[in-house]
Formats: structure tokens, sequence, C-alpha cells
């Protein structure tokens, strides 16, 4: 959808991203075969895919405010905001919308993931905590020794990516709780010597976090939705038992 504004054509997903996205579209689809067959009295399987579609469209969002951050990075050369030229500017503020787009979507998307995965195993994590974030899920699977083999991997993937989530967490509630991410390093330099230039913020590391951030998410919807096709074939007899 994004590349258009690089006169490239649409992106084709590869990897783990492509990976993801098929895992994905299997669940849907075997949870509307179900849910077509009569197997779905409780109307939970409709809402599993439902939300599994919407969970389709945030990762293409992610993934595309990544892309869009990485190229529109690419084109800022300047030092500082009062260096850059006119279109440098520009652009310089379209990585801004994108990073901080993507970051937020991050967050958004695994939460999604988390509140999917909670209803569907029944793990009841709104009694630890009312408003649970995607990692309170993990956390709550894994004090209970509950689906090693789905927790073990998302923990896993969690631990191995924990210092870029973490700093993206960090720039995430600034933007929203307190302040426009881009004006801490403003806030800053406002202390500083009268006539000193305020140095752009570390675009380079801002963007290398972010891109973690859409691994992380990518490897973990592939655990996740591995593990929950397996679960919904291993469940169709108790499905059908219901039924009857």
């Amino acid at each position: 959808m994004l590349r258009f504004m690089f006169e490239e054509p649409k992106g084709q997903p590869q990897g783990l991203l492509l990976e993801a996205i098929q895992l994905m579209e299997q669940f849907a689809d075997l949870s509307g075969e179900r849910v077509d067959a009569g197997l779905d009295k409780e109307h939970k399987l409709r809402k599993y895919e439902i939300w599994t579609q919407g969970l389709i469209v945030s990762l293409d969002e992610l993934e595309q405010s990544c892309y869009a951050a990485a190229r529109f990075k690419q084109r800022i050369h300047s030092a500082a905001v009062s260096d850059m030229k006119e279109q440098e500017k520009d652009d310089y503020h379209r990585f801004l919308y994108f990073d901080k787009n993507g970051l937020i979507r991050l967050f958004a998307l695994l939460d999604k993931l988390g509140i999917l995965l909670n209803e569907m195993l029944e793990l009841k994590t709104e009694q630890i905590k009312p408003h649970f974030s995607y990692f309170t899920v993990i956390r709550n699977l894994r004090e209970r020794h509950l689906y090693p083999a789905l927790s073990e991997k998302l923990d896993e993937v969690k631990n191995r990516t924990r210092d870029p989530i973490n700093r993206l967490r960090k720039r995430r509630n600034t933007e929203i709780h307190f302040m426009n991410e881009e004006m801490v390093d403003d806030l800053a330099y406002s202390h500083k010597m009268p006539g000193e230039e305020a140095a752009l913020e570390d675009i380079e590391a801002q963007l290398a976090d972010l891109t973690q951030g859409l691994e992380m998410a990518v490897e973990s919807l592939v655990w996740a939705y591995r593990f929950a096709c397996d679960w919904l074939r291993q469940h169709k007899p108790s499905l059908e038992k219901r039924r009857n």
C-alpha cells in the first residue's frame, strides 16, 4: 500500500513474514470451516477468525510503516534539523511519522495477539491484571506452567529482544502519555548553553529497534499460530461433542 510513495510495486512477503501470514490464514480458514459445519455453538471460532483477519491487517500495516520509515530515513543526511533544506526536513518529518506509527502499531498488534491467546486458551489473565498486555499473558503462561511448547518459544523470543522492545516501549509511552517523542531531545538541549545546536536524535538506532520489534512480532505470530492451528485440529472432537 505505502510503497507507491516510492514508485515501487506492492511488496511480496517472504521468509518468516510470509509464514506468519500463511499460518494466520490457515487458522482463519480452519475456524471458518468449523463454523460452516455447525461446530461453533458458542460463537467463539467466528470471533477467533475475525480477530485473526484483523491481525493479518495489523501485521501488514506494521510492516509497511517500518518500510516507509526506513525509506525516508535513507534521505536524511544532516546532523541537525536546522541544517536541513526544505525537502530533507519534509522527509525527516515523514520518517518521524512512520517511525512513531510503527512503534504504536507494534504494541497494539502484540496486545491483540495476547487477547486472542488469553481467550482461546482460557487463561483468565484479566484476573491478574484487568487491562493486561501481551507480556502479561505470556508471563501468566510461564508462571502457571501452561502449554510449555508455546510458552517456551514465546518467552525465548521475548528474552532475545528484551532490550530493543524495552526501548520501544519507553518511546511509545513517552509519545502517548507525555510529549511528542522527538521533543525529548529538544527538552534536554534546552538546558545547554545559548546558541548550542541541538543534534538530531539517533534515528539509525531508532530504526534498528523498530526493525527488531517487527521481527519479534513476526516470530511471535509464527509460534503462536503454529500452536493455534494444532490446537484447533486437536479440539475438533470436543467441538463435535458440544454440537451433539
